[in-house]
């Protein structure tokens, strides 16, 4: 594997090459998945990663703390609440440049919130692990490498802890251990890019009791370490990317990428364990990794101006672009898209500074943005699709539009206003279609439902923190009904009003 810094788009896709992963996709090994044009546009997405830091480092580096060297800000620990801010301004960004998912988002969110957690489970138990974790993290500066976050087990049956499933490797385990380690089974779902990183952190993905200890287990390893199977997901039209001409693909470029991730026996060396057993702070790990990746769909903001950019230019093809009521579509869309990027930023401009000194975002205002998530892009693609008009699912294919005797015709008949070309507007109901039906309707639609949880998972963490309690002293206060000392919060309103409106 590569021991020089990863820099450039390119840099990076040479490191993937030649590391004879166990990649399996339609019942077949796939020999480079580099090459694989179905693979390739989620590799290239992870490529502008790379390519944006190198465009606009103020916006996608940072100065890490340990190095002293300008990093990849995916893998930087967030050292100030400017930090945090900039973390959601980059993602926006790189939404807006590829359309889809760019897969680095776990990875840094599982990095920051391990920074803090760790720290504490050594000071509540004189563990190792947060130096261990420190020297890790160093170590991926100093290459450039990308992080995958493995946290989501298939879980089985849903109603019992690990402990307590037929099968132990329905939830990741350690097996057994020795003086230089673990070894351990299970598989993880619906893991975001892991074929294209070069390492993947393993994590808890619920709270564990005592007799799930085998299951609180935390580490690192290497994509291509002995033992670990990887079976491609299947996306809508993701065959396209396979057919000759770029049209019919709507973004022939970019792509996200999910993979069922299954281990066997697959050994994690001391240096690499960030957590062996240690169950109570599994739920920590959890709540923090989720308020991070939570605030983090403001991703899916930048992936809606694309999807709004679209919307307007199929109405100006198709010439209807002053209609009143068009226009307040595209408003209506514009005003949901930026309620999403307000939680988010929101939730990390009210972060906090951790024990451990990494920030920590507003839990509250998160759990409020993926829950904005969960609704809101299924209305823009709603809305999309109202402009975009029925030739967005019924369009011909590529190879028609080629065809010497249909092409003419499909020329003739498929134009819009005058001075747009057929093609242009062809090209622009694909990326509609590819949006909100396609491929990438997988990262913007169905990932922002259940990505990071599903929307129950947001409503219990808002009820958690809802300071109702709290919220009725306020109420009787302000009507004049005396408040009894039983139904005080233990947080007074000057000390509320201080943790929301934090000086700079």
């Amino acid at each position: 594997m590569n021991t020089e810094m990863i820099r450039t788009g390119k840099e990076y896709i040479d490191s993937l090459r030649g590391r004879k992963l166990e990649v399996w996709l339609f019942g077949e090994r796939v020999d480079e998945p580099v090459d694989h044009p179905m693979i390739r546009p989620s590799v290239n997405a992870v490529a502008a990663t790379y390519d944006l830091a190198e465009a606009n480092p103020e916006l996608a580096t940072a100065v890490s703390p340990f190095t002293g060297e300008r990093i990849n800000r995916f893998l930087h620990i967030a050292g100030s609440r400017e930090d945090v801010v900039m973390q959601n301004k980059m993602q926006r960004r790189l939404g807006q440049l590829t359309g889809t998912c760019f897969q680095r988002c776990v990875g840094m969110d599982a990095f920051n919130s391990l920074h803090s957690v760790t720290f504490e489970i050594d000071e509540a138990h004189g563990t190792p692990y947060h130096q261990r974790f420190v020297d890790f993290v160093t170590f991926a500066q100093t290459r450039g490498y990308v992080i995958g976050g493995a946290m989501t087990d298939v879980k089985g049956d849903r109603g019992k802890p690990p402990h307590a499933q037929a099968d132990p490797d329905l939830y990741v385990h350690v097996t057994r251990r020795s003086e230089d380690g673990v070894w351990i089974s299970g598989a993880k779902a619906h893991q975001t890019g892991c074929i294209n990183s070069h390492w993947l952190v393993v994590m808890p993905t619920l709270r564990l009791g005592e007799a799930d200890r085998d299951y609180a287990i935390v580490g690192a390893l290497p994509v291509d370490a002995e033992g670990i199977t990887y079976v491609y997901g299947r996306q809508s039209c993701d065959t396209r990317s396979m057919e000759e001409g770029d049209v019919d693909v709507g973004n022939a470029r970019y792509g996200g990428q999910e993979a069922m991730v299954i281990f066997k026996d697959v050994f994690i060396p001391n240096e690499y364990i960030f957590m062996d057993g240690e169950y109570d702070f599994a739920a920590m790990l959890v709540e923090r990794f989720t308020c991070y990746h939570r605030r983090s769909y403001v991703c899916k903001s930048g992936v809606g101006d694309v999807l709004i950019g679209a919307a307007a230019a199929i109405a100006d093809y198709n010439g209807v672009e002053k209609a009143s009521h068009i226009r307040d579509k595209l408003v209506e869309m514009t005003h949901q898209n930026e309620t999403i990027y307000s939680t988010g930023i929101a939730a990390s401009y009210q972060s906090q500074r951790m024990k451990s000194g990494v920030w920590q975002c507003d839990d509250m205002i998160a759990n409020v943005c993926k829950h904005h998530v969960t609704k809101m892009p299924y209305e823009l693609a709603r809305l999309a699709q109202d402009l975009a008009g029925g030739l967005v699912v019924t369009l011909p294919s590529q190879q028609d539009l080629d065809h010497d005797e249909l092409g003419p015709l499909l020329e003739k008949y498929l134009q819009g206003r005058r001075g747009v070309s057929t093609e242009a507007r062809v090209r622009i109901l694909r990326l509609i279609e590819n949006m909100t039906l396609g491929r990438n309707a997988v990262g913007y639609l169905t990932e922002s439902m259940h990505g990071a949880g599903s929307p129950q998972a947001q409503r219990v963490q808002i009820a958690r923190q809802a300071q109702l309690e709290f919220k009725k002293q306020l109420a009787r206060a302000l009507a004049g009904i005396p408040v009894e000392d039983a139904d005080l919060s233990g947080e007074d309103l000057v000390d509320y009003m201080a943790r929301v409106f934090q000086p700079e």
